[in-house]
């Protein structure tokens, strides 16, 4: 039998579109994609690539911690940019947030986000 719950939580972007934050089953979490909204405004943070990245990760954080877990515990990360070139900007924020061992990751070159975003992520984390 599986026990599937949804995880919500007003310190994340409120969902906004036919999905949830994240979906519980079991001890298995599965994170929608967060972009560098600030949840208390749901509007895009200001500033640099660097700022998106930070707010990117305080909200995947957020659906974490709403699930009962942390950052840590994501298992598989996917990181989605508009500019590969900004991937060692990721990389040095990342180490900001995760301690090692890492997740699994993957970065992916897309053309384009929601809302003008410069990055997206996504994960899966196991509590």
């Amino acid at each position: 039998m599986t026990n599937k719950a949804i995880i919500s939580t007003e310190n994340a972007p409120s969902a906004i579109g036919t999905y949830s934050q994240a979906v519980k089953v079991n001890n298995t979490v599965y994170l929608s994609g967060q972009i560098p909204l600030i949840p208390e405004t749901m509007t895009m943070i200001e500033g640099d690539f660097a700022d998106e990245v930070h707010q990117v990760f305080k909200n995947l954080r957020a659906v974490c911690e709403a699930a009962n877990g942390q950052l840590n515990d994501i298992v598989k990360l996917n990181i989605y940019l508009t500019n590969l070139d900004n991937f060692a900007t990721v990389n040095q924020i990342m180490s900001e947030y995760f301690e090692q061992p890492y997740p699994a990751r993957a970065a992916i070159g897309i053309s384009e986000l929601p809302k003008g975003a410069q990055i997206e992520a996504d994960g899966i984390l196991v509590i």
